[in-house]
């Protein structure tokens, strides 16, 4: 059976970053595969679309460039946020509040943004939501471990993974691990 849409699919793979010589960002085996149904929309489009056709036991490789995979880094996406957010009982909670740290928040639309604490001042938060990966291209290497018909509840459920090979949309990624 061929991946194709509403397809059940299970795969192994090694994530590099930039070509089959880069560094290794994630490392999937077969203990713990990835799973999901193709074309639900969790996944970025462009590896889906590598994916197409292949059957169990073909192998894959190939390189997603950034603007195809997480994008191009945005000033945009560097936010001044007022250091009130952060604060508890009129003090600002510093487990937090430090340089480096990745921190969920939701946007106006109440969807879950992980952003990461560039600077610190006493009247702002600057963070930066751009994706982990932006400007980073891709390059996975891997296997394809089964293909086969989702189940009807499979489908009607298909809305609650998720991956960090997720969707291209910054506002609504979610930063789960591609299990």
């Amino acid at each position: 059976m061929k991946i194709d849409i509403n397809r059940f699919v299970s795969l192994v793979y090694e994530l590099r970053e930039a070509n089959s010589d880069g560094r290794v960002i994630e490392h999937l085996e077969d203990s713990r595969p990835m799973t999901f149904i193709y074309g639900s929309g969790r996944l970025l489009p462009a590896f889906e679309a590598n994916l197409q056709s292949l059957k169990k036991g073909d192998d894959f490789r190939f390189r997603l460039e950034s603007a195809m995979a997480y994008g191009e880094r945005s000033e945009d996406m560097i936010i001044d946020v007022p250091v009130s957010v952060f604060q508890k009982d009129g003090k600002v909670d510093e487990e937090i509040c430090q340089v480096g740290n990745e921190v969920p928040m939701t946007d106006r639309d109440g969807n879950r943004i992980n952003g990461t604490i560039i600077e610190i001042t006493d009247k702002f938060i600057k963070m930066d939501f751009n994706h982990p990966m932006a400007d980073t291209d891709l390059y996975f290497t891997g296997k394809i471990l089964d293909v086969r018909e989702a189940t009807d509840e499979e489908l009607a459920g298909n809305n609650h993974s998720c991956s960090s090979c997720g969707g291209h949309d910054h506002k609504t990624d979610c930063s789960g691990s591609c299990s």
